[in-house]
């Protein structure tokens, strides 16, 4: 979680490619690879020998037109039928001993860089959200199918067409001039494939990954999409993409096969062209029989290599994608340092000028913006709809990464933590609860290694206890897409709970009761003051004055700036005074409306 300076104003590619030094990440899946140099020998071994053993039906059909049939011995050709056979035998065996050491290699490969993967695309759909963000495990269990697959096997055994060649050669030079030429336009065909459907491949890829993202993002809200007849209309916008997917795909995809049939016409003509070739030899006497036919079979040796890289191209190009984005995805987001471990925090919490920046624009969302809490104190951050609360709620629990200032918790800047190693001290209730597919237990819990009393402590805590007992099995009812949905209200304590495991130091609350019901509501109420009795530092955004009393400090905050920080002792003083406005902040009067329930600050 550690960035430059230079990477906070816009998490570019492209940018970060170019800031980026030269590290050994720069070249991480690279050296993934050649970790497997042992493997990789070994399955080269293997293709040496099928290869090799590959020359059987040339020889044997070599010794049969020119020995056996001239001296119509039947026992020769007993002999060279059995040895073919177990070549045969051998080639079948050797085969499946690469099959398998290339899936077990891409399976290693896939274990030992998945991390790696799945947090660097967790960082990046963080601070960007793009479709590629999300591809990144596709792409990762793209390359591994392609590694484990038939397609690389084209890759070993296309360096063995010039010796099938030279074969040819010792044969009869016309013979292995036919061979060559034709193996040059297969060659240049290959490179004609590349080149006519690289692009329209490349923007497949990217539309492609568009379009999953969106569909994905409707899916996620199709509750909401069913009850206001958006169907139809998002169904359109998903297949403006789509539509262009496919145009891209189908693109490349023709232009790959009329290469491909204009490759198969050359294999085909030319394996007979030698034949036809050798034939005309024999009749002038140069050649034997047996040379004839030997030759033929080469021929299509020599050609099958290219031929199965023309087959594969479009695997080949789509795995190369793959890799691309792989490697700039680990290069952006290299490996947090190890830093040394810090001591647990107790909940001092200090914001000095903390400001954040959209990327290419010149709005602050949130500018200046400093306080400092003790544990045990509950601050309330109210302020207009687009004030920057939800912000300043992800920067406090570091979820997203200044522009400016800092957030320190017990002095050390937030993201001195190690993320995983701090969490069970955060706890954090976003606007929008998520509740993940698991029992109500494990959701709890942040799946982590239960612990029942803790788990059953924080659902008191949150005032959910009773109503779990009455899910169909209680703290193992099952949440999600196999499981029972929750209520609005439910969710929202349920994740009010999940924030209270472990009773954490600091606590950011954002909106917690947005959808709960009176009774909801004070048990709100009961879980703030509780955990203010355990001392942990509490920030609770909320739009309305009944969690003002919990409180004991208040910040208001108006176009993304501070319009009032203080004591919330003070502040309801003032506003309960007739005619007396709140003190003035940042040369603005803080205003609360005739409504008993809502806060407000002046706008400008």
């Amino acid at each position: 979680m550690i960035i430059d300076k230079e990477g906070r104003d816009g998490y570019s590619m492209e940018k970060m490619k170019k800031n980026s030094p030269e590290t050994s990440e720069k070249k991480e899946l690279i050296g993934c690879v050649l970790s497997c140099k042992k493997e990789l020998w070994s399955i080269g071994f293997f293709s040496v020998i099928i290869n090799i053993f590959m020359l059987a039906p040339s020889v044997y059909m070599l010794q049969v037109y020119d020995r056996v049939l001239s001296s119509g011995n039947k026992m020769t050709l007993i002999m060279l039928t059995v040895m073919v056979v177990w070549l045969f035998f051998s080639i079948g065996i050797i085969e499946w001993i690469r099959n398998i050491l290339l899936i077990r290699l891409g399976a290693y490969l896939d274990t030992r860089i998945n991390k790696r993967i799945f947090f660097s695309a967790f960082e990046s759909f963080l601070r960007q959200s793009t479709a590629y963000s999300s591809q990144s495990l596709s792409d990762l269990t793209l390359l591994r199918q392609f590694a484990s697959g038939n397609a690389l096997f084209a890759f070993f055994d296309a360096p063995w067409f010039p010796i099938y060649l030279l074969i040819i050669f010792l044969l009869h030079p016309w013979l292995g001039t036919m061979a060559l030429a034709g193996a040059i336009m297969l060659i240049l065909l290959a490179w004609l494939n590349q080149r006519l459907t690289h692009d329209a491949m490349y923007q497949a890829g990217s539309t492609s990954a568009a379009a999953t993202l969106q569909a994905n993002t409707c899916l996620r809200q199709a509750d909401t999409i069913a009850a206001m007849g958006m169907q139809e209309a998002m169904y359109r916008k998903w297949l403006t993409q789509h539509k262009a997917f496919l145009q891209q795909q189908n693109l490349a995809s023709e232009k790959s096969a009329l290469v491909a049939a204009t490759t198969r016409f050359i294999r085909l003509a030319l394996q007979s062209g030698v034949l036809g070739l050798g034939a005309l030899l024999v009749l002038n006497g140069e050649i034997t029989p047996g040379m004839m036919i030997a030759g033929s079979i080469l021929s299509g040796r020599v050609l099958a290599p290219v031929d199965q890289l023309i087959a594969v191209w479009k695997s080949w190009a789509q795995a190369q994608q793959a890799w691309q984005r792989l490697s700039a995805l680990l290069e952006q987001f290299p490996p947090s340092r190890q830093a040394m471990p810090l001591p647990p925090p107790s909940g001092n919490l200090r914001v000095d000028n903390l400001s954040v920046k959209l990327p290419g624009l010149a709005k602050y969302p949130l500018r200046d913006i400093s306080f400092e809490l003790q544990p045990g104190d509950v601050m309330m951050v109210t302020g207009p709809s687009g004030c920057g609360k939800s912000t300043l709620a992800r920067l406090l629990v570091g979820a997203v990464q200044p522009f400016a200032g800092s957030v320190r918790l017990d002095g050390a800047e937030i993201h001195q933590y190690d993320p995983i190693t701090l969490g069970p001290y955060l706890g954090f209730l976003p606007q929008d609860i998520q509740l993940f597919e698991g029992t109500v237990a494990q959701n709890i819990a942040r799946f982590s290694d239960p612990d029942e009393e803790k788990i059953v402590t924080a659902a008191r805590n949150a005032g959910i206890h009773k109503m779990i007992l009455q899910l169909p099995a209680g703290y193992d009812t099952v949440l999600g897409p196999t499981g029972i949905i929750l209520s609005g209200g439910q969710k929202q304590l349920l994740g009010l709970a999940r924030a209270l495991y472990n009773s954490p130091r600091l606590i950011v609350l954002d909106e917690p009761d947005a959808s709960l019901d009176d009774e909801g509501k004070q048990s709100l109420i009961a879980a703030i003051r509780t955990q203010k009795t355990a001392g942990s530092t509490q920030i609770v955004i909320t739009h309305t004055r009944l969690l003002l009393p919990c409180s004991n400090k208040i910040l208001l905050l108006n176009n993304g700036q501070m319009s009032h920080s203080g004591s919330t002792q003070r502040f309801m003083q003032r506003i309960s005074t007739p005619n007396q406005s709140a003190p003035e902040a940042a040369g603005k009067n803080p205003r609360v409306s005739n409504s008993t329930t809502t806060l407000t600050c002046p706008r400008e």
